[in-house]
């Protein structure tokens, strides 16, 4: 998209770490500037200060536990306020023709669940008017938005993330930078395996099974979106030193010539199974079940099903630790009610999800059966298995869930590039 003469424009997004100080707000500025001199008009999305956000939920919660969700919503995203007004500051403080936007004033348009509101659409003519006029940069305030009501809305956490997508999606931007404390996607988690190696493209359908399965690099919803409208995501420090080919490429498979079978591995460590034993089955007995789980807010996940025996099964699914107690009284409660009847329900909360990830393996046989091998010469039993096309997640005891994902790392070489990725000629 064209905006006032500029070659093009650019949507960088930083996180709350990259902006946590007046210091690190600066270092931020100068990687704006540096894309100003060269040609660009930018659009700056930016997170509270890093721990803020905490601090501000902390306030409403100690007003009592039954607040105006409307109110959370004004309280919470005014971090962002201050630090869009800081880092706009700072530009002119540059000579760069820079102002702030709060989400009001786009409008950025959402629906109106508050604390967990969804981008509806984002209108470009005010902004595009003040490109046009000489704006070189435009600093909007993340996470937030405002309801058909008229109020403040926020999108949840990391909803920064889709804030940045959803605008270069509606700008049409060349490239979504999202920049934050780690210098890219990687194949697991450095922390548990040192010969983690960072990748430079990553698929936006690996990119979003490893986002919902529990890597925390990006969010689920702005990995969503970006497929949807085809955005290029590039993940990248803002802390390393200048480097153009620096980070990794999220983008469309068709621009990935080779792939390896395997990705990534990722894991989730609080992982619960759930097992209701002695289920009467007939026709609608499922919908009996997670239907109430739906309605309580349980995460359901993995679910398996046993062969019936005398008109009999059992149920087994995982969700969140955290929402173990939910889930039983979900459960119980239906059963009081006429829903459905079972012998007993059995809780295990000392798992973990471990899962492999891969476009390849669309066109490769053999990976679970490689997996599953790895997993046995650890010594390591497998409670519940999933699959997908490019996925295939098992649930094992906690205790063996690093052991796991090393192993796996190792299974399918992920510290070597394999078939390197590279755009196709």
């Amino acid at each position: 998209m064209q905006i006032g003469g500029a070659m093009s424009l650019l949507v960088m997004k930083f996180g709350g770490t990259s902006v946590a100080t007046p210091d690190r707000i600066r270092r931020a500025a100068k990687r704006v500037g540096r894309e100003v001199a060269n040609g660009h008009d930018v659009i700056v999305i930016v997170s509270a200060m890093a721990g803020k956000t905490n601090e501000l939920v902390g306030w409403v919660n100690d007003t009592g536990p039954f607040f105006d969700a409307r109110e959370y919503d004004a309280v919470v995203s005014s971090g962002e306020n201050v630090t869009a007004g800081l880092m706009a500051l700072t530009l002119q403080e540059m000579e760069i023709p820079a102002r702030s936007w709060q989400g009001w004033q786009v409008p950025v348009q959402t629906n109106s669940s508050h604390g967990a509101a969804r981008i509806t659409g984002i209108p470009t003519e005010t902004m595009a008017a003040r490109f046009a006029d000489g704006m070189k940069v435009a600093v909007v305030a993340g996470f937030q938005g405002v309801s058909p009501e008229g109020r403040i809305t926020t999108l949840g956490r990391g909803g920064s993330d889709t804030t940045a997508v959803a605008f270069a999606a509606a700008f049409g931007a060349v490239r979504c930078d999202i920049y934050t404390d780690v210098d890219g996607v990687y194949t697991t988690d450095p922390r548990i395996v040192r010969r983690a190696r960072k990748l430079d493209r990553i698929a936006f359908e690996e990119m979003l099974e490893l986002a919902s399965l529990g890597a925390k690099v990006l969010q689920t919803r702005s990995v969503e979106l970006a497929m949807r409208y085809k955005v290029k995501l590039r993940v990248l420090s803002s802390f390393d030193e200048y480097d153009e080919n620096a980070g990794t490429l999220v983008c469309g498979e068709e621009e990935i010539m080779e792939s390896n079978v395997v990705a990534g591995v990722a894991y989730a460590r609080d992982e619960a199974k759930m097992t209701l034993l002695g289920v009467e089955d007939r026709p609608g007995i499922a919908a009996a079940i997670f239907g109430p789980l739906a309605e309580a807010g349980v995460n359901v996940d993995m679910i398996v099903q046993n062969i019936s025996e005398q008109g009999h099964t059992d149920m087994t699914f995982s969700c969140p630790v955290d929402q173990v107690g939910r889930a039983q009284k979900a459960i119980e409660d239906a059963q009081a009610a006429g829903g459905f009847a079972y012998s007993e329900l059995l809780a295990d909360t000392d798992t973990a999800k471990v899962s492999v990830v891969g476009i390849g393996m669309r066109s490769h046989a053999g990976v679970a059966a490689q997996m599953f091998r790895a997993l046995r010469d650890e010594g390591i039993n497998i409670k519940v298995i999933t699959t997908s096309e490019i996925k295939i997640s098992v649930l094992i005891d906690r205790k063996y869930m690093e052991l796991a994902v090393q192993a796996l790392h190792d299974t399918f070489d992920l510290d070597k590039p394999g078939a390197e990725r590279s755009v196709r000629a």
